[in-house]
């Protein structure tokens, strides 16, 4: 049973770093892609970066460039989101998401950063980052 497991969430100042957790079990991590979504009230859900199991790459939104880190162990079968200089605007839920990518193919940053591209979920953790 695929499952997926989100913690690290938190208040946190603007300005601030946390680093988000995402444990997974149940599959193997070499052939599925892992994604890191947010969704604020009232607003859809947002792709802010994933780590391709096909090219071993990571793609990130506009919104997060430079300022998260998607990274991968492999050991732990756990993938962190390491945030950096949060904004108000980062606040939300975010969840870990998966999908299965066969070997050889590859996708476009879109489809990595859609969440329709994903068919297992985890739970989520609130982030606020508020003075």
């Amino acid at each position: 049973q695929v499952q997926l497991v989100e913690s690290g969430g938190g208040l946190v100042q603007p300005g601030g770093s946390l680093t988000l957790s995402c444990a997974t079990s149940g599959f193997n991590l070499d052939y599925y892609s892992i994604g890191w979504f947010r969704q604020a009230p009232g607003k859809e859900r947002e792709g802010t970066a994933c780590f391709s199991s096909g090219d071993q790459y990571a793609y990130y939104a506009e919104s997060v460039k430079g300022r998260f880190t998607i990274t991968k162990d492999n050991a732990k079968n756990t993938i962190y989101l390491q945030m950096n200089s949060l904004k108000p605007e980062d606040t939300g839920v975010y969840f870990c998401a998966a999908f299965f990518q066969p070997p050889g193919r590859y996708y476009s940053d879109h489809h990595y950063l859609r969440s329709s591209s994903y068919s297992h979920w985890g739970q989520g953790t609130q982030v606020t980052v508020s003075s």
